[in-house]
């Protein structure tokens, strides 16, 4: 008897601000993932996981605000729904942002994060990042480009560091969220959004 074919898990990409198309490109093209853009609390209810795109974390948040979603997603994430937020999308997944503690976050992953912490934008630059994946305690570099990248300062004893780079942190997880402060989307190497939609997989 043929057994029914489980249906493919449909990876959100938030799409309200910054470099969304670039996470769908990598998601579909290279790595044969189903997407969908996600602006509603109605959207993302027909996804399977999300990811916070870069940008600027304000702006998200205040648009996330005003429709609700901010509420929806926190909702999504207590129950187990995966999340991969990189650069403004850690930042919005932090508890708290040094020195700025009056701007809104989601407060789903125990870390604190600063701000702009590798420069300006004109200071942006590309570079291999150490990275563990998975259970192997073996870090293995993948691309990222930092862009007015954040870092992360304080993390509590249930997240997972998975990456430093110039002896700060900047790559997280902690169960079913992983946080970068760079962005691999904007590079030719898939490796952390498949380390992702593993998760995504392994979700129940």
């Amino acid at each position: 008897m043929n057994q029914a074919k489980k249906p493919k898990k449909i990876i959100g990409i938030l799409a309200l601000q910054g470099d969304y198309e670039a996470h769908r490109n990598v998601l579909e093209e290279r790595l044969g993932k189903a997407t969908a853009f996600v602006r509603t609390p109605g959207a993302l209810e027909g996804v399977d996981a999300l990811i916070l795109p870069g940008g600027e974390s304000t702006t998200i948040g205040k648009l996330m605000a005003r429709n609700g979603l901010d509420k929806a997603l926190t909702a999504r994430a207590q129950a187990g729904m995966p999340i991969y937020g990189t650069c403004a999308g850690l930042i919005l997944l932090a508890r708290g942002i040094e020195g700025q503690p009056d701007q809104p976050t989601l407060g789903l992953m125990d870390v604190q994060v600063a701000r702009n912490a590798f420069g300006r934008q004109i200071e942006s630059f590309e570079a291999d990042v150490p990275f563990t994946a998975g259970n192997s305690a073996e870090e293995t570099p993948v691309q990222g480009v930092f862009i007015r990248a954040p870092y992360v300062t304080q993390a509590g004893p249930d997240v997972q560091v998975l990456s430093r780079f110039r002896d700060k942190i900047v790559g997280v997880r902690q169960g079913h969220l992983l946080g970068t402060a760079f962005h691999p989307e904007l590079t030719e190497d898939p490796r952390v959004h498949a380390y992702f939609a593993q998760m995504v997989e392994e979700q129940e």
